[in-house]
């Protein structure tokens, strides 16, 4: 029963976050490299962000296995179905804290020394 609208306003705000975040994040990884290994740091992060990909659909794929077994997905109520959204979207959250914590906890990079 949700609006078009709405899900398109969403994705749109997805959209943005995703662009404001991996240009600068992008920033910060090559520039934490000497120029001869800006192959090495690119492959590595796309590298990763594929694994981080891979990871989240595995998770995911798990909460369902778990709650809903062999149940086929139309089959399943709208509670069971949301609550394993939720579960996800918890575990998600808590990996996101984590990931904030360590980019903090790494202090400022000094672009100067690093190229």
């Amino acid at each position: 029963n949700t609006p078009l609208w709405f899900i398109v306003a969403i994705l749109i705000w997805m959209g943005l976050g995703f662009a404001l975040f991996s240009s600068p994040n992008m920033n910060t990884i090559m520039s934490s490299v000497d120029r001869n290994s800006y192959a090495q740091a690119s492959g590595t992060a796309g590298t990763m962000r594929v694994v981080g990909q891979i990871v989240s659909m595995t998770i995911a794929t798990f909460f369902f296995a778990l709650f809903m077994g062999k149940i086929p997905i139309e089959e399943a109520s709208e509670g069971v179905f949301i609550m394993i959204i939720n579960k996800a979207f918890l575990v998600f959250g808590l990996v996101a804290l984590l990931g904030i914590y360590f980019s903090y906890s790494r202090g400022r990079l000094d672009r100067a020394t690093a190229s």
